[in-house]
């Protein structure tokens, strides 16, 4: 295993698409609910518990070598957001196409020949977190971690925030992100008995519902 592998795979910079994301932190913004720093770091909380959670046993489940095919009926199943499931499904894409270029596996091929338009992002970065030889912990912190950091980076942008604010927020989220990430293992070692009902589907509303309406906009700086 290589702790080097998960910190290329969790880098902001890995050409996944994230940057283009903004997690719903946009309409967020728009609407009044992140005004600041404070308004971040609950946003992010709500996520991380949520979003951040389903994510994470997603990704562990799929490091762990549950079939990519039910993951994804399961990854579906918890998105009602018509916009979010194309949002996850066009950043699942992408990373395949990173995580093949990184890391070849016959796994990543053989998820590309089945879902060419993508299949979900957790779904695909479980595999390639597989794929780079890093385990289901490690799978799950680094969608746990994404969940927060990518609404973090675009609220410095939509708001000229202070980005050692941000960062700020991000750090004392840490504690938090380790807890999710641990009851997202707990949760994928279950689906080999359970089935994926074992996996967590905490749901988020207002990301939802905050979905539809950013995807409505004429103009807007993020994809999602």
């Amino acid at each position: 295993m290589s702790r080097a592998a998960l910190l290329v795979l969790a880098d902001g910079r890995f050409p996944a698409g994230g940057h283009a994301h903004s997690g719903g932190a946009e309409e967020a913004v728009k609407a009044g609910r992140i005004t600041g720093a404070a308004d971040l770091e609950d946003f992010c909380r709500g996520r991380l518990h949520t979003a951040g959670l389903v994510a994470a046993s997603l990704a562990a489940a799929a490091a762990l070598g549950v079939p990519a095919r039910e993951l994804d009926a399961a990854a579906d199943a918890r998105t009602p957001s018509p916009a979010l499931r194309a949002a996850a499904r066009k950043l699942g894409r992408q990373l395949t196409r990173a995580a093949r270029a990184t890391w070849p596996s016959d796994e990543l091929d053989a998820l590309a020949r089945e879902f060419p338009k993508g299949a979900h992002q957790p779904v695909v970065l479980g595999l390639a977190a597989r794929a780079a030889g890093l385990g289901a912990e490690d799978a799950a912190h680094c969608a746990a971690y994404e969940s927060v950091s990518g609404a973090a980076t675009a609220t410095v942008r939509l708001l000229s925030l202070d980005p050692f604010a941000a960062t700020g927020v991000l750090a004392r989220l840490a504690p938090e992100v380790d807890l999710v990430a641990d009851a997202a293992v707990e949760a994928a070692g279950r689906v080999r008995g359970e089935g994926c009902g074992a996996l967590p589907a905490a749901g988020a509303p207002v990301l939802e519902i905050g979905a539809e309406v950013h995807a409505g906009w004429a103009v807007r700086l993020f994809a999602s």
